[in-house]
């Protein structure tokens, strides 16, 4: 008879290799590994070898990042959306993308269950499991980090040598990343003390510190039609080569290093050090040309559309009606969003350097101090005593009391 099957969302990481044998050993079920590659790069090298020495019956090796630029980094790259005004979602927009794939995978197999190796405490089980239920409700789903007796990532690493698997990290170096072709996060070790500082000379892997980059500034332009990013310095790329090279630009010269502490959905706080180089060029340049084409109405009620975005995302719900409703709105808004923008690198530092737009709102002949004809400085009496009625009403009350 055969078993029935389970997919697992394996990264080859220190969880996802603990978590093979032990469905083997309290589960009766085939285990095909599946690693969704979102752009973590070399980190995808050797991972069948491992998973099939770690006894996954399969493994599947899904590329979708382009996928995962255009239809999760670009809507939340259009609404502006940055959680809790630091973390720029890397790790949230990735895993209903992942979560999608592995349902696919589990429905194409015939297969019975989802497992994933989130921890009990963290925010990816809400994110991989809000996506199940929404996308596949009738799947079952296992998360070993919320029902097995091993309680820290000090015990995985001994689960693994008892059993003569592999270890994918060395004692002492166990922090908990996550990496994809926005950013990579970092957790753990000294970052659970949030009055210590990061050691970053052992953190960082896609950028360098600000004091160590370059002393000569790099001077950038970033083309957007429509609100993507389309072009640097003049030259059209496709999604992955763009991201790519902005990356390489932004790390190169101390971008996007930020120090977090957050608010998780489970209710606590959690520290992370993120690397976020290419992403901090994007929504710094998209913020330039949003001041230059947007009415002050429209960029007031963008930035609150922002934040609900951003802790929809963060939350793990992005198949719902809202978000899409607020993904339809953006869209609307990035109409305008097209030209370019022109940037200096140095040090850490983003330093705008003038923006251009077919749609620009800004008439030099009204702003200028000299006076025109769209103009007239004898307007603004009548403006302010309308404008101010109500505080020159309240002001004579007031003065009738006293």
């Amino acid at each position: 008879m055969a078993k029935d099957k389970i997919v697992l969302a394996y990264s080859g990481g220190l969880d996802t290799t603990v978590i093979i044998p032990w469905l083997k050993e309290n589960y009766d079920y085939d285990v095909i590994a599946v690693c969704v590659d979102v752009g973590q790069g070399q980190e995808t090298e050797g991972l069948e070898e491992r998973a099939l020495k770690s006894g996954a019956s399969k493994f599947y090796l899904k590329t979708v990042t382009e996928e995962f630029i255009t239809d999760y980094i670009y809507p939340t790259l259009k609404a502006g959306a940055v959680y809790e005004s630091s973390y720029m979602l890397g790790t949230s927009m990735a895993r209903p993308l992942i979560a999608k794939v592995l349902i696919d995978i589990a429905l194409e197999e015939g297969a019975v269950a989802i497992c994933h190796g989130c921890t009990g405490k963290g925010n990816d089980q809400i994110r991989f499991e809000l996506t199940i239920k929404a996308l596949a409700p009738q799947l079952q789903i296992i998360a070993p980090w919320r029902i097995w007796d091993i309680q820290s990532r000090e015990e995985e690493i001994e689960y693994c040598q008892v059993r003569g698997i592999e270890c994918p990290i060395k004692k002492g170096d166990s922090y908990s990343r996550d990496r994809n072709i926005w950013h990579i996060s970092h957790e753990g070790l000294e970052l659970e003390d949030p009055g210590q500082a990061p050691n970053y000379e052992k953190l960082l892997k896609l950028s360098v510190t600000p004091q160590n980059a370059p002393d000569e500034p790099v001077q950038i332009s970033l083309q957007f039609e429509k609100g993507i990013p389309v072009a640097i310095n003049g030259e059209k790329m496709d999604p992955v080569a763009l991201l790519t090279k902005l990356n390489e630009l932004g790390g190169a010269n101390g971008i996007g290093i930020v120090d977090i502490l957050e608010n998780r959905v489970v209710g606590m706080k959690s520290r992370g050090v993120y690397e976020t180089p290419g992403g901090t060029i994007m929504f710094q340049a998209r913020e330039q040309l949003s001041h230059l084409v947007w009415d002050k109405e429209t960029f007031a009620h963008a930035q609150k559309i922002a934040v609900d975005f951003a802790d929809l995302v963060y939350s793990g719900k992005w198949f719902t009606p809202l978000r899409e409703a607020l993904t339809a709105y953006t869209d609307s808004l990035n109409q305008v969003m097209t030209g370019t923008v022109n940037m200096v690198l140095y040090k850490g530092n983003i330093i705008p350097a003038g923006t251009t737009s077919p749609y620009s709102l800004y008439s030099e002949s009204i702003a200028s101090f000299t006076t025109g004809d769209l103009y007239d400085h004898k307007d603004a009496n009548g403006f302010i005593n309308l404008f101010g009625l109500s505080m020159k009403v309240r002001g004579m009350l007031l003065g009738s009391q006293e």
